[in-house]
């Protein structure tokens, strides 16, 4: 099919989640922060501002990760701030099959070790511990400074507290390997939205009730209060909080400030709502980053997407997700490969992975871990959803949707200008992702031959992707 060329659509054609606990709200200022390195420098700097709190939710965690600038590790920086007599907590998830779901990777369980470790350093974190069944993960990755003051701010994405995320932008060669990813800074009425799913998941967090739940113990560390009322407008951005949550988890519904009474219990999946509202409204491009591609209803629904001849470009890991490249040897996933594999007859679709030449024909391949769609110029979301079905339907999940061109447009040419080495701020949405697809393909052809990359990205084919 031969893609047809026609105007953007304004941001208000997208539709908003409507099963959510949080409306839509206008007033907002966001900054999308690319990579590791940039984005906790900010939420550091942010941190070290604090003048009442700074609450955290976090899920993959390497206890000695350095934060940027010398900064010491993630409990440095939260002890630093704790000293200063801010209220600190943080919201861990707890898995106590860890090592058999998740083998190369490391999270904070709150162990004897871990808690002995805590009191040799006299810790002023206060914390709780949030696990759920089946291996499924608290995904959350969210960051909240100075909730319900004029100083508010939040911090919303997917970036993990280990060292390879800690990257830098463009990813220069380094032994410790590149982590692509992104947050969002957050400022206004949105902001309240953040701070009410951390208060109503702290509250109801699953291993309160236990000594080892909670630090540094349940008194420090007791419930907290919904917020009041909507923090004041500081922008223009118009911003909606979406979430992933299983039922059965948690059961408060209070409002949050100017929303509605919303039933927890029977879970939340406004993020997949969102994602398919979306795509639906598209009329000339989308712009995926994302760490996995694993969801059917998304795959056809892209498939929707290229029959009206809107652009499509996706970004993904080079070297697929383990559980991506188990799938792919599943007979019973065979419809779903099929159907990826069918993306690559649309010429208007590009599957593609971003890499660092070496020299003499090597590649360091940088892992795509980011969560992002970017539609029309127009839209945008940013948060910790993967797509695929265990993070639209059972893995806690936070992202932030914004309707703003101005963002979404300086966005997407800033992730172009590292992925390509171009320049895209004269063309359009549709022109730029041709464009993608061209310096991608060409790429794909110059590692054939063992050449140096024309930036980042290089192509790959469905048919083959994780074999």
């Amino acid at each position: 099919m031969k893609p047809r060329d026609e105007p953007a659509p304004a941001a208000t054609q997208i539709p908003a989640a409507r099963r959510s606990a949080y409306p839509r709200r206008t007033g907002n200022a966001v900054q999308p922060l690319v990579d590791g390195e940039p984005a906790f420098r900010r939420i550091c700097e942010a941190v070290e501002s604090a003048r009442h709190r700074v609450w955290i939710t976090v899920a993959f965690l390497e206890r000695e990760v350095s934060m940027p600038d010398g900064r010491g590790t993630f409990f440095d920086v939260l002890d630093r701030a704790a000293t200063r007599g801010l209220d600190v907590r943080a919201l861990f998830w707890r898995e106590p099959r860890f090592d058999e779901f998740e083998p190369d990777s490391s999270h904070f369980p709150g162990n004897d070790a871990e808690r002995r470790w805590l009191a040799d350093r006299r810790s002023g974190l206060r914390a709780r511990w949030d696990q759920l069944p089946d291996g499924f993960c608290q995904h959350q990755k969210s960051w909240l400074i100075d909730p319900g003051e004029a100083t508010e701010v939040a911090f919303v994405g997917g970036i993990n507290l280990d060292a390879a995320s800690i990257s830098a932008p463009s990813h220069p060669p380094r032994s410790e390997p590149h982590v692509h990813d992104l947050y969002i800074e957050l400022r206004g009425p949105a902001a309240t939205d953040v701070h009410h799913n951390f208060v109503q998941r702290w509250n109801e967090a699953s291993e309160r009730g236990e000594v080892s739940g909670v630090w540094p113990d349940a008194d420090a560390a007791g419930d907290l209060e919904f917020p009041a009322f909507p923090s004041r407008a500081v922008g223009e951005v118009s911003v909606q909080i979406t979430r992933t949550v299983m039922p059965r988890r948690y059961a408060d519904e209070s409002a949050t400030p100017g929303g509605k009474p919303f039933p927890v219990a029977d879970g939340e999946t406004s993020v997949l709502e969102q994602y398919h509202a979306a795509i639906r409204a598209a009329r000339g491009s989308l712009y995926f980053e994302n760490q996995a591609i694993g969801s059917p209803g998304i795959v056809d629904a892209i498939a929707g997407a290229l029959e009206r001849g809107i652009e499509v470009v996706y970004l993904a890991p080079g070297n697929a997700h383990p559980a991506f490249v188990e799938a792919r040897r599943n007979p019973k996933s065979a419809l779903f490969f099929d159907a990826l594999a069918a993306l690559g007859n649309y010429a208007n679709f590009t599957l593609a992975a971003i890499a660092r030449s070496l020299g003499e024909g090597r590649y360091d391949e940088i892992y795509v871990h980011a969560k992002i769609l970017l539609i029309d110029d127009a839209w945008l979301t940013i948060g910790s959803t993967n797509i695929a079905e265990r993070s639209f339907h059972s893995d806690t999940e936070l992202n932030a949707s914004v309707w703003h061109p101005p963002t979404v447009r300086a966005l997407r040419e800033r992730l172009l200008a590292e992925h390509l080495a171009r320049d895209t701020s004269s063309l359009g949405d549709r022109a730029a992702m041709r464009l993608y697809r061209e310096v991608a393909t060409a790429n794909r052809d110059r590692r054939t031959r063992r050449e140096p990359l024309e930036g980042l990205a290089y192509a790959l084919d469905p048919r083959h992707y994780g074999a």
